[in-house]
């Protein structure tokens, strides 16, 4: 299915972590499913899934949120792509990114996980760093706050706020990468 794309919302499952910075990747999916229109259903990958077109004659996707904890995301994410025949050059992981603002959408195809275990499972579940990467920023935690505190923690009241734009300009950036290409989704969302 060449023309079929992956798109993974990378998070941990529960209503505890649902409004937390590290389920942003949910968040985004969720947004995406909204304008195809449709519900997820169980998969038999430890996934939920919709499978839809992307605007009218859009192409074919099938937005996932893996039903694992974050950390062990990649047997879902492999499962997936098994099932779908999709190879990793159409999958993308939207994830949390520490590394880049909060209100900030970076892509990027390959590279290092940054120390993100949701990445580094997909990784080695598909046996490649080779797919694409939408990555929402959250910033980096206050003062001493340790990482994994940081990113378990829903949004401060302040960000909440601009949240609504962070989601929708990720969701933008996947359906931009889709139809244009990296490199055009990359100049419209790293200019600014």
């Amino acid at each position: 299915m060449a023309d079929t794309w992956l798109i993974v919302g990378l998070g941990n499952p529960g209503s505890e972590y649902e409004k937390t910075r590290h389920n942003i990747g949910q968040m985004v999916v969720d947004q995406l499913a909204r304008e195809i229109g449709g519900s997820f259903k169980r998969h038999k990958s430890r996934a939920q899934i919709l499978e839809g077109r992307l605007g009218i004659g859009g192409p074919r996707v099938i937005l996932a949120k893996p039903l694992t904890y974050m950390n062990t995301s990649g047997g879902p994410v492999a499962g997936l792509a098994q099932f779908y025949g999709i190879d990793p050059d159409h999958i993308i992981a939207v994830h949390d990114e520490l590394d880049i603002p909060f209100d900030t959408v970076k892509l990027k195809m390959g590279g290092g996980e940054g120390g993100h275990n949701g990445l580094r499972d997909m990784t080695k579940a598909l046996g490649t760093k080779d797919y694409y990467r939408v990555r929402a920023g959250i910033g980096r935690p206050p003062g001493r706050m340790q990482v994994s505190d940081f990113v378990l923690k829903p949004f401060s009241s302040t960000e909440s706020k601009e949240l609504p734009f962070l989601i929708s300009n990720a969701a933008e950036a996947v359906e931009v990468l889709i139809k244009q290409g990296l490199l055009d989704a990359q100049q419209k969302f790293h200019g600014a």
